[in-house]
């Protein structure tokens, strides 16, 4: 079983974390009193942890691809994750959230299906 694989729980953690934080951000009642997401940031601290975790999980979502095992679900990952970047990119503030929503569900699904995977194999 290839290390990078145990580490499934992990992201799996970091994606349920980053819904509830872009919710905190971007969600519902920012919407609704016209709040900018940009002016709310968090703290330096937590964005820079918040930076290193996603530049991580990108170089997990890589390192997935040279595993048997883990290369269609990486490969899924980050073509999920490239299109809803693109997609954050061109919409407005009111449709991030409905985006940033459907493409962490798909993620978690993925690293759900992934987990299950790795457990079975244990």
């Amino acid at each position: 079983m290839p290390t990078a694989l145990l580490f499934v729980p992990l992201f799996l953690i970091f994606e349920l974390w980053q819904l509830v934080i872009s919710e905190r951000y971007v969600g519902i009642k920012q919407i609704e009193r016209n709040g900018d997401p940009r002016n709310l940031g968090p703290s330096e601290p937590i964005a820079f942890l918040w930076s290193a975790a996603l530049f991580l999980s990108w170089a997990w979502m890589f390192v997935l691809l040279l595993n048997p095992q883990g290369r269609v679900h990486g490969l899924c990952l980050l073509a999920v994750s490239a299109i809803g970047y693109g997609l954050r990119r061109g919409c407005g503030l009111k449709w991030i959230l409905v985006v940033l929503t459907f493409e962490g569900a798909v993620r978690i699904g993925l690293l759900f299906s992934l987990c299950v995977d790795v457990w079975r194999r244990l």
